[in-house]
């Protein structure tokens, strides 16, 4: 996001650098203010980053994992303080908050666990021609990672890539969304304290020339999430440094009902995976496609559970408030565009969005080519539309610059759908379950962004391939030489023959 996004910087008068509030997006009241870090401030948590590194990366998998086990026991003792900081900088219910914690601290357990596994030297086979060889690989620290996070999960999130990076053996700056600067904040207050290595985890806050300075200070990856607009202009300028990035933006994920599949369970995800988080999620479905014998109950489902949704900042609440407030006009203009098309809202509609909140709108007979269907809407809204057969379902589902992530319900062909469908992951019979799940990669093809988080691809993602080729004995031919002789040529082409020379039969 940029700084246009949110209130600009003010100045501090009894500091060098001007200074900005994060505000609770339910009432505005001011939840903190932080530093504008420039260039400067950037360019010197990357060199204590930098120094961090090779001591970090010294310890070895064995002599990191206690350390980050010990932020993770920190991150359980304190879990409630800091779900009380995500509700107080993105509104989200407490519950909600609690939940993002519990899967970031999962997935720090997982990467500390499996990192010698994923990432330790081993030997591989050096194959027939060079069986005189030693043949080891491994993956190596980076060294400094940048990583720059959303506001929407603002600990979930931004953790798939730090935790992961730092179990790999690098150092990370971290540049928070500014409207979660304080969780940003508190997540490298708490490495500090539990692991106690200086600089091994920075933060620096600010708007989008934070992020711009934090992708030009010479760091090792940069690894981000958010639009695919600002993805681009990331790339960009990493590229003036070769500097290598990892993006995940936006989605614009599809549930698929086919005629077999558990309705009640259907309507739940859709509802849940829709709406929970305001809408403001990644993975959240957007677009329902429900096969025709079955649409009528499952539209009527869906709908009796959106009415029961509670919108507002009270311990009864379901979702919170939006959390950007430029979202809201985003978010008005695809409900918006949908009924002024011919689609009509059984929840919600045009009076849905308010100052701060959106009420759960369903909409049904929305064309394909409408905003609500096209672009991401980021709000708690769902499209309904009906298929004649699975087949329907998946060309439409698939009809999207996006690619992140999809649900499919279907008792008899749930796993054979989810493989059809061009996204990097598919939950069958649940909704967004993959992104709990730490021993898969998380991440996106087209408009979604590349690269993964999670999962041993996680893993790699930080880390860089080392490969070495130890000559054991001699060579009974020797190859590399301008000694070879025509002699040896000529064994050579034998053996290649004999080798390669055969074609498989069929």
């Amino acid at each position: 996001m940029t700084a246009t996004d949110t209130i600009p910087p003010t100045a501090d008068p009894g500091a060098d650098r001007p200074t900005f509030d994060s505000l609770d997006p339910a009432t505005g009241r001011v939840v903190g203010t932080h530093p504008v870090h420039g260039p400067e401030d950037v360019a010197a948590a990357v060199a204590r980053a930098r120094a961090a590194a090779p001591a970090w990366a010294d310890l070895g998998f064995a002599g990191r994992a206690p350390l980050l086990g010990t932020w993770r026991a920190l991150l359980v003792k304190r879990a409630d303080e800091l779900a009380a900081l995500v509700h107080d900088e993105t509104g989200k219910p407490a519950g909600d908050a609690l939940l993002e914690i519990v899967l970031a601290v999962d997935h720090l357990a997982w990467a500390a666990k499996h990192a010698p596994k994923v990432l330790k030297r081993r030997r591989v086979s050096s194959g027939l021609l060079m069986s005189n060889h030693a043949a080891t690989l491994e993956y190596l620290p980076l060294g400094v990672v940048g990583v720059i996070g959303p506001w929407n999960y603002p600990v979930f999130t931004p953790m798939g890539s730090i935790a992961y990076a730092l179990a790999a053996g690098n150092a990370v700056v971290f540049k928070p969304s500014e409207h979660t600067p304080g969780v940003g904040e508190w997540l490298a207050q708490s490495a500090a304290e539990a692991m106690g290595v200086p600089g091994l985890l920075e933060v620096v806050t600010g708007f989008g020339d934070t992020g711009a300075a934090l992708v030009g200070a010479g760091v090792d990856k940069v690894a981000f999430t958010g639009s695919t607009a600002t993805a681009k202009k990331i790339m960009a300028a990493a590229a003036e440094t070769l500097t290598p990035v990892l993006v995940e933006c936006g989605g614009k994920d599809a549930l698929l009902v086919d005629a077999d599949a558990d309705l009640d369970a259907a309507a739940d995800a859709a509802t849940w995976g829709g709406m929970s988080n305001a809408g403001q999620t990644c993975v959240g479905v957007e677009r329902v496609y429900v096969h025709g014998d079955v649409y009528d109950a499952f539209v009527d489902k869906v709908v009796a559970k959106a009415r029961a949704v509670e919108t507002g900042d009270g311990p009864d609440a379901d979702i919170g408030p939006i959390t950007m407030p430029s979202q809201l006009d985003v978010i008005r203009r695809h409900i918006a565009d949908a009924l002024d098309r011919g689609g009509r809202a059984l929840v919600g509609g045009r009076d849905a969005v308010g100052e701060r909140y959106v009420q759960p709108t369903v909409l049904v007979d929305v064309p394909e080519d409408s905003l609500a269907n096209t672009d991401e809407t980021f709000g708690p809204t769902l499209t309904i539309a009906k298929v004649a057969d699975m087949d329907d379902a998946v060309a439409r589902a698939n009809a999207t610059r996006y690619g992140l992530g999809a649900t499919v319900f279907s008792k008899s062909q749930g796993p054979e759908l989810a493989r059809r469908l061009r996204t990097g992951m598919t939950a069958v019979n649940s909704v967004i379950s993959f992104a709990g799940i730490p021993s898969l990669p998380f991440g996106g093809v087209g408009d979604s962004g590349f690269g993964r988080i999670h999962g041993a691809d996680g893993l790699r993602e930080f880390a860089r391939p080392k490969a070495v080729a130890r000559q054991r004995l001699a060579a009974p031919l020797a190859l590399t030489t301008f000694d070879r002789s025509p002699k040896v040529d000529t064994a050579v082409k034998k053996v290649l023959t004999l080798l390669h020379g055969r074609a498989p039969r069929t």
